[in-house]
C-alpha cells in the first residue's frame, strides 16, 4: 500500500484488519506512519492515551510485579522477564537495577504513552507502551500471568489523559549538527584520552569532547584498542559463551533507554537472518544482516582493561554490545578475554 497522504485512523484500522498476521512495525512501515500513529488509531477501542513521562511511570512500575520489559532498535530486540526494583529516577538519566530488569533510561526522549489491550479468543494481552516525539517506540512493558492486574488498572486510570484523539502527529526530528560533515580525527588526542580512561562510562564524554563519532573513533584509535571482526563473530562469541558457561552482559538500546542482561545464556538459535537467544527470562532477537561492522574494543579501567564486542549498523550506530560479566573492583575474566581474542579478525583488505 503506497501512501501519498497520511492515512486516517479508520484507514489504519482497516489495513490492520486486512493484514492480521503482519507485525505492527511492518504495518507502520507499509503505511509510512509511526508505530505510535498505529496505536493511536485504536484509542477508544483497544488503546488509551496515558502520560508518557518516564519518571512518573517509574514511580509506579514496581507495583506491577512480574512483567516483560521490551526495548528495541531497528535491528535488535531485547526482552527481559522480571520486576522493576532498585529504581533511581533522575532528570537526565534514571536507573533500574533489578536482578533481571536492568535499565538506563533517558527521560527526555519519552513523550507519549498508551495502555494497549489485545484480545485473541480468551487470551487478553495488556501492555504499557512509550514513544518519542516522532512516534518511535522507546520501551514497552507487557503484563504476564503473574502481574498485578489491579495495579495496572490503577496506573492506567491515574495516567489517563483527557486527550484521547485517534490522530497522531509526529514532531519533526531535529537533526544533530554534529552528524553533518565529518571532522578529521585527532588520533593523538583520541589515543591520549582513551589511554587515560578509568571507567568505561567515560567513553561517551571523550567522544563528545573530541567531537568524534563512535565508528570514527574505533576506526582511528589503533588495533591495540579496537580491531574489526568477521561478521560471524557475534554468533561465535555467543556459542563460545554457552560452552564455557561464562556469564555475559548484553546491551540493546535506543536514544531513550538501554536494557541490559547480565548472566549466562543457553539457547542460541538462528532463524533466517535472525540470531536469537531464547532463554527463560531473556529473549534477544538480532538481525545479523543489518550488521555493517563488528568490533572488539579494549577500554582501560581502574581494574585493568575490559573488552567488549560492539556491532554497528550501516549508519555507524550501535545495534548491540556485549561484555563479560564482572563486578566493579574486579579484573575482567580471563575466559572472556580468551573468547574475544580468539574471534576471527577481519582482514583490512577484506573490509576495503
Amino acid at each position: 500500500m503506497t501512501q501519498t497522504t497520511r492515512p486516517t485512523p479508520s484507514e489504519i484500522r482497516a489495513y490492520r484488519v486486512a493484514n492480521p498476521k503482519m507485525r505492527e512495525r511492518d504495518i507502520a512501515a507499509q503505511l509510512n506512519i509511526s508505530e505510535a500513529a498505529l496505536v493511536a488509531a485504536e484509542c477508544g477501542l483497544t488503546a488509551i492515551r496515558i502520560d508518557g513521562s518516564a519518571n512518573r511511570f517509574l514511580e509506579r512500575a514496581a507495583e506491577l510485579g512480574e512483567v516483560m520489559a521490551l526495548t528495541r532498535n531497528e535491528s535488535a530486540v531485547h526482552e527481559k522477564i522480571g520486576v522493576f526494583e532498585k529504581i533511581t529516577p533522575g532528570k537526565h538519566a534514571s536507573i533500574v537495577l533489578g536482578e533481571n530488569i536492568d535499565l538506563r533510561i533517558f527521560p527526555g526522549a519519552w513523550a507519549h504513552g498508551f495502555a494497549v489491550t489485545k484480545t485473541d479468543g480468551e487470551d487478553v494481552r495488556r501492555s504499557l507502551q512509550f514513544f518519542d516525539k516522532q512516534g518511535t517506540a522507546v520501551h514497552k512493558v507487557h503484563l504476564r500471568p503473574a502481574s498485578n492486574l489491579n495495579a495496572y488498572n490503577s496506573i492506567v486510570e491515574a495516567f489517563r489523559l483527557d486527550d484521547q484523539s485517534q490522530d497522531f502527529v509526529a514532531e519533526a526530528k531535529v537533526e544533530n549538527i554534529a552528524d553533518g560533515d565529518a571532522v578529521p580525527v585527532d588520533v593523538a588526542a583520541l589515543r591520549d584520552e582513551w589511554s587515560r580512561m578509568t571507567d568505561t562510562h567515560q567513553f561517551h564524554g571523550i567522544l563528545r569532547k573530541l567531537k568524534v563519532g563512535r565508528r570514527e573513533a574505533l576506526q582511528s584509535v589503533g588495533e591495540d584498542y579496537a580491531w574489526k571482526l568477521q561478521p560471524e563473530a557475534v554468533e561465535k562469541m555467543l556459542h563460545d559463551s554457552v560452552k564455557s558457561g561464562l556469564p555475559i552482559m548484553c546491551f540493546v538500546g535506543n536514544h531513550g533507554i538501554i536494557q541490559i542482561h547480565s548472566g549466562p545464556v543457553a539457547n542460541i538459535q538462528t532463524m533466517g537472518p535472525w540470531l536469537n537467544i531464547l532463554d527463560a527470562t531473556l529473549h534477544m532477537h538480532l538481525r545479523s544482516d543489518h550488521l555493517a561492522e563488528v568490533w572488539a574494543v579494549r577500554k582501560p579501567t581502574a581494574d585493568g582493561h575490559v573488552t567488549s564486542l560492539e556491532a554497528l549498523d550501516a549508519k555507524g550506530e550501535m545495534v548491540i554490545q556485549f561484555f563479560g560479566k564482572r563486578k566493579e573492583g574486579f579484573a575482567e575474566r580471563e575466559e572472556w578475554r580468551a573468547i574475544m581474542e580468539n574471534l576471527a579478525r577481519l582482514d583490512i583488505t577484506e573490509a576495503a
